[in-house]
């Protein structure tokens, strides 16, 4: 795995890629020492995380061991060198965390959803230098996201990463958590500045998914991942099931292909540069055959208002993407990338003809 070193004196910082692991929740002394010599053993991980507090959806569930887990973390960090890192919704666990000398705090999902949450985290953190990790909010919403990280800079925060841990979406999905990786990569375009860290664990919801993500992530240059481990997966108090042991997430690290975001050649370049230029070109017709589709679509909103009809035509619409998605399929296009684009397209059309029939 390569490692880069950005910042010599930021040790936790400096890393690229950062790779960041350790139970979803600590449950008892043992296992969270357990787990940090392991993890601290294999050389590769730079900071070690346990949930303290764990904010449920549903009451009655296991939400955490408080207070006593950081004097375990504290104890891990000491023993093994590890920094650590704790999830925090409070201002009150702000201050605890800061007490034990956490090295790292992150924001969870649940509470980058909550403006409210999210300005009393920065209050409490006003005039501390210390990183914050923001995770996305559990719905597909970018500003709420963008909302968290421009509050933590208003508190004075220097040092923000991203962590991408999948979206809740209406309807069946083999994931937990939706990765929606457009919603993320317009995030990198937001901040290019900032990292992106994936989390496949929240993501994926089940172990054996894990590695094709983690490998997705790192194709699309995130700068590191995030990923539940413990001794004993099967008997985890919390997300047992897309726990891994720290000897089967170092397997997994060994079997990713990490990738160059950049090469020193220019042959590569040269070549790269010619085939962006048909990509431009192929852009540039897309557009003008766009605006040639749309001049139709007004052309019938025009007679549909001669003739008084309705704008929407269900059955025409249906028969418009069956035959798309059968065309794309013979060319390698996806169903469901076929559908986004004639839905785009259509509700572009549909807004046109709306205009005309207004006018």
């Amino acid at each position: 795995m390569p490692y880069v070193s950005t910042d010599n004196k930021d040790p936790i910082w400096g890393h690229r890629p950062w790779i960041i692991s350790g139970p979803c929740s600590a449950e008892t002394e043992e296992q969270v020492l357990s787990t940090a010599r392991s993890l601290a053993a294999s050389g590769q991980i730079q900071l070690f995380r346990a949930g303290i507090w764990k904010p449920r959806t549903k009451p009655g569930g296991f939400e955490g061991v408080g207070r006593v887990g950081l004097e375990w973390l504290k104890k891990a960090k000491a023993e093994t060198g590890l920094p650590f890192t704790v999830e925090v919704a409070t201002a009150k666990q702000v201050e605890e965390a800061l007490e034990f000398g956490t090295d790292v705090l992150w924001i969870g999902a649940r509470t980058t959803v909550n403006p409210f949450s999210v300005q009393e985290i920065a209050d409490a953190l006003q005039g501390v230098d210390i990183p914050v990790l923001i995770k996305n909010p559990i719905n597909p919403d970018l500003e709420l996201w963008t909302g968290a990280l421009e509050r933590m800079r208003g508190a004075g925060i220097r040092r923000i990463g991203l962590i991408h841990r999948g979206f809740s979406t209406y309807g069946n999905t083999e994931y937990r958590n939706a990765p929606l990786w457009h919603l993320a990569i317009e995030m990198k375009l937001r901040y290019p500045q900032i990292p992106m860290i994936n989390d496949p664990s929240h993501i994926c919801g089940r172990r054996d998914l894990l590695l094709d993500v983690m490998q997705r992530s790192v194709d699309l240059d995130f700068d590191g991942l995030i990923i539940e481990s413990h001794p004993d997966p099967d008997q985890a108090w919390s997300d047992a099931k897309q726990q891994v042991t720290p000897e089967r997430l170092i397997e997994m690290l060994g079997q990713i292909r990490w990738r160059k975001d950049d090469v020193n050649s220019e042959v590569f370049h040269a070549a790269l540069d010619s085939l962006r230029q048909q990509i431009n070109q192929l852009d540039n017709e897309m557009v003008q055959l766009l605006g040639r589709r749309m001049q139709v679509a007004e052309q019938i909103g025009r007679y549909k208002k001669e003739n008084n009809i309705t704008i929407l035509q269900a059955g025409r619409w249906q028969e418009i993407v069956e035959k798309a998605c059968q065309q794309g399929a013979q060319v390698g296009l996806s169903r469901e990338f076929i559908t986004r684009y004639l839905e785009a397209v259509h509700m572009e059309s549909i807004n046109r003809q709306k205009r005309m029939l207004d006018s």
